[in-house]
């Protein structure tokens, strides 16, 4: 039975994750789908009450579940339609991925896959305050002002044709010039940056600087004993003139600053262009009223010719810094999301198709499934696809993290993006466009790296109340010193509380996490390791126990058949081998592929079957040939009534203590055979585990398979295991151990392991294994083997170390920078923290946050 619950209190799909986890756990649940914001379908085998899935929910936090309105179950179809193609719960994981759920923005709902392809050329804020929304226009985050960014596009420029001599004329197709007549030429457009912010930004510095500098003579001049500037003109002239230069500063230059300052009162999202805003205004607007109303102002206000202190100087070189400070930003952002623009540019512009046995050069964008391609040495290969004649060597490193080629022959798979060899070969294209294994890293890595990590949450919590504090500390600071201040006190008060609203920097608060999560997910990519999301980062590293499956992710997972035996002198091992080839034909199982693949290698025809089913766990049965075929491990045997002799039995167990996978052979209710199949330990997988135990890992090998088989391996490669796992047993192990507060990792790669992943707190899938698997986990290895395993949990250590880094910078900045600015130091060192300096100093804090992030650009992984 499925009933639809509304689950209030969801935000994003952390939310979604947390929610579906802790309802998973209860008894009766089977399956649960949610569909942000509210919306959740639970799939039960018996009745729960409501207060139990309330009480499970409760534990996880603040979440409510209730009965939804039977008006309310239709919007959940067609959000379902929407959101997931319109597939059934059942053909879904246990939980879908955050980048599958909808979000809600201004109370309406959007597919969150507006995060993908779509999103691609879009912009968003760094800091993610309104978490996976996107703009059209390049322009300032309404809540916290910053520069919105733009979302890289997911695929190379587009192929162009142009005239030689009107290079103007930019077609997409090949053809004659308008102008000329002549024939177009195919021209690369390279993909470059979009310099755009920080050239816009650089022009207004430029402006900025030109302005200020000579109001800031004019101000320093004053120092002077005897002030060259007094003998040409009066004070009061030089003060209206620091007013007219200061005016292309405030009002064209920095004037964004007080916009956003305006939209974050108005809007109450208080951020750090409030504090500027603020206290750059109240500079420039007392220098205003100082020059127009001089009376007002009582006599410690004046200097000795009888002017009021203006604080133009103070106004522009304080928004000239921050323009500094945003500039520099600028630029660094830039680098922060390099890993993918370096991926985007492996894809090459065109690819020689083969048609009719010519050669032609076309666009990428042109190719089409089935499509014939030339792959000539040294070239980037276009697409995904099997090579078909030929062979070579290719330079996988760009995609895997391997820098030793490898070689490729007829029927072997090759991938967008990596690079050809000395050799020359035809492919066939099997997946082009946004299906490429290419464009699934580029869109992934582009996703988790606007993903938010749970540590994020708290200096969250502190940015919603860090402003508000800072301008209370700015009024108590001047009140302080107007009250027990030296002489002249309100000066000494007004220039304080300015340092402190201009010092303090919430940005750096909000940077510290989202800076780190980005550049880290680029490097991952760049090794071979794909991070779905930043929870998965910060999980990866509290990691207790991983539980790994055998075939596929200890071993290679490239099983060959090593013998057919049949016991009866009735039928001969060959005819066993036709009648289980052809039933294996309708097996995705990667044993399934090697025993049809070797009845191949014999030159076997294949029977028809019929009423073929397979038994996640035990095996496949069918009827071959009007022969009712079981073939299997003894669980299925028994299932299926088949008489099994000792001395069978004892044959198997032979062969299972050397290691091998034995699958029996039943016919007509009789096993008469065995099939023999070794797949061989990953060259690199004990050293790997090796490595991850060092580090307080609990290593635990799942597996199908027989329990001598299973003995066998994990002695070799010294780790515990259970043997005999169906999918439930895999998912429930991983439920007990986390109902211990143990935090598990599960990789797999296989349709059977995909309950496992998607319940585990980190689900690693195999590169090399199925769609399913890849789908359901949270981490993939490209390359497929432990190793990668090594890697994620080095980058998940190393980010999240980096991330705290920038936290302590952040936190350590704003706790002593906001007291001195106050003046704290003056009763004991006689120093005051000028508005110029600390404008300096809060420029500089967000960049070395960033700069301090793209250290992990260049991190090792082992």
């Amino acid at each position: 039975m499925e009933h639809v619950y509304k689950v209030t209190g969801m935000h994003c799909g952390g939310c979604a994750k947390k929610v579906s986890q802790a309802l998973i756990k209860v008894d009766g649940v089977i399956h649960v789908e949610i569909i942000l914001p509210d919306f959740t379908a639970i799939e039960m085998n018996q009745h729960i009450p409501l207060q139990t899935l309330q009480a499970a929910l409760s534990y996880a936090g603040g979440y409510i579940i209730s009965m939804a309105k039977k008006e309310e179950t239709n919007p959940l179809t067609s959000k379902k339609a929407a959101c997931c193609g319109g597939q059934s719960s059942k053909e879904k994981t246990t939980e879908q991925s955050p980048e599958m759920s909808c979000h809600q923005h201004d109370g309406h709902a959007h597919p969150a896959s507006i995060l993908g392809k779509e999103a691609a050329g879009k912009y968003h804020c760094p800091m993610h305050c309104e978490g996976e929304k996107v703009y059209q226009q390049f322009g300032n985050c309404p809540i916290c002002g910053m520069n919105l960014e733009q979302i890289p596009q997911h695929t190379s420029s587009t192929a162009k044709y142009t005239c030689p001599m009107h290079p103007e004329i930019l077609e997409d197709q090949s053809g004659a010039c308008p102008i000329c007549g002549m024939d177009l030429v195919l021209t690369t457009v390279e993909l470059e940056d979009d310099q755009s912010t920080y050239l816009d930004l650089l022009k207004k510095f430029k402006i900025a600087v030109i302005f200020t500098l000579p109001i800031f003579v004019i101000a320093m001049s004053e120092m002077l004993n005897s002030n060259p500037l007094y003998k040409i003109m009066p004070t009061n002239n030089w003060n209206w003139l620091q007013l007219v230069l200061s005016i292309p500063v405030v009002f064209y230059a920095t004037r964004m600053f007080f916009e956003r300052a305006w939209t974050s009162i108005v809007s109450r999202n208080f951020n750090m262009f409030t504090l500027i805003g603020i206290g750059a205004g109240i500079a420039w607007a007392f220098s205003i009223v100082a020059l127009l109303f001089p009376s007002i102002f009582p006599e410690q206000f004046k200097t000795e010719q009888g002017t009021v202190f203006v604080y133009f100087e103070a106004a522009t070189v304080i928004l000239s810094l921050v323009l500094l400070g945003q500039l520099l930003e600028a630029k660094a952002h830039s680098q922060t999301n390099s890993a993918i623009k370096e991926l985007l540019k492996l894809v090459p512009a065109t690819a020689t198709i083969v048609q009719n046995g010519e050669d032609s050069e076309i666009p990428v964008e042109q190719i089409k499934r089935q499509d014939v391609l030339r792959i000539k040495p040294g070239d980037k290969i276009p697409v995904d696809g099997v090579l078909i004649e030929g062979n070579s060597s290719i330079d996988e490193s760009m995609i895997s993290g391997e820098p030793i080629p490898v070689d490729k022959e007829l029927g072997d798979n090759v991938s967008a993006g990596t690079v050809n060899g000395s050799r020359s070969f035809l492919m066939q294209a099997h997946k082009v466009g946004g299906e490429t294994l290419l464009s699934q890293i580029i869109e992934m890595v582009n996703n988790a790296s606007r993903s938010k990590a749970p540590i994020q949450k708290l200096a969250d919590r502190i940015s919603k109340y860090f402003v508000p504090i800072v301008i209370v500390i700015s009024v108590l600071t001047f009140i302080v010193w107007a009250i027990w201040g030296p002489t002249p006190a309100l000066i000494f008060a007004l220039i304080n509380s300015i340092s402190v609203l201009i010092i303090a920097c919430p940005c750096a608060l909000g940077l510290a996490t989202p800076m780190s999560v980005m550049v880290g997910v680029g490097r991952g990519a760049q090794t071979g390791v794909l991070i779905k999301n930043a929870e998965a980062l910060e999980k990866m590293n509290q990691l207790d126990v991983l539980i790994v499956d055998k075939t596929g992710t200890i071993t290679e997972g490239k099983p060959s058949v090593e013998k057919v035996i049949s016991v009866d002198q009735k039928i001969e091992s060959l005819e066993l081998l036709k009648l289980i080839s052809s039933l294996n034909k309708l097996s995705e199982h990667p044993l399934a592929k090697a025993i049809v693949t070797h009845g191949q290698e014999k030159e076997q025809s294949f029977y028809n079957v019929s009423d073929f089913e397979n038994t996640s766990g035990k095996g496949v049965v069918g009827v071959v040939n009007n022969t009712e075929v079981s073939l299997g491990n003894l669980k299925l045997m028994k299932q299926q009534n088949v008489v099994v002799s000792p001395e069978l039995m004892a044959q198997v167990e032979t062969e299972q203590q050397q290691g091998k996978t034995v699958s029996y052979i039943g016919i007509n209710k009789l096993a008469i055979g065995f099939v023999a199949i070794r797949d061989a330990i990953k060259t690199n997988s004990k050293q790997a585990i090796i490595d991850l135990q060092q580090s307080g890992i609990k290593v635990l090998m799942l597996t199908g398979d027989n329990e001598k088989t299973a003995h066998s391996v994990a002695k070799e490669i010294g780790i515990d295991f259970q043997a005999d796992c169906l999918p439930e047993d895999k998912l429930n192990k991983v439920k007990a151990l986390q109902s211990e507060g143990i935090v598990v990792a599960m990789a797999g790669d296989g349709i059977n392991d995909a309950p496992a992943l998607a319940q585990a707190d980190v689900g690693i899938a195999m590169g090399t294994g199925t769609d399913v698997a890849i789908e359901s986990a949270e981490i993939t290895l490209v390359k497929g083997n432990l190793q990668g395993i090594e890697k994620a949990y080095s980058l998940s250590h190393k980010v999240m170390k980096n991330i705290k880094q920038n936290l302590f910078f952040a936190f350590i900045y704003n706790v002593l920078g906001v007291p001195v600015a106050a003046g704290v130091l003056y009763p004991f060192f006689g120093l005051l923290l000028s508005p110029m300096l600390a404008a300096l100093a809060m420029s500089f804090s967000s960049v070395s946050v960033i700069v301090n992030s793209l250290r992990l650009k260049g991190v090792s992984l082992g």
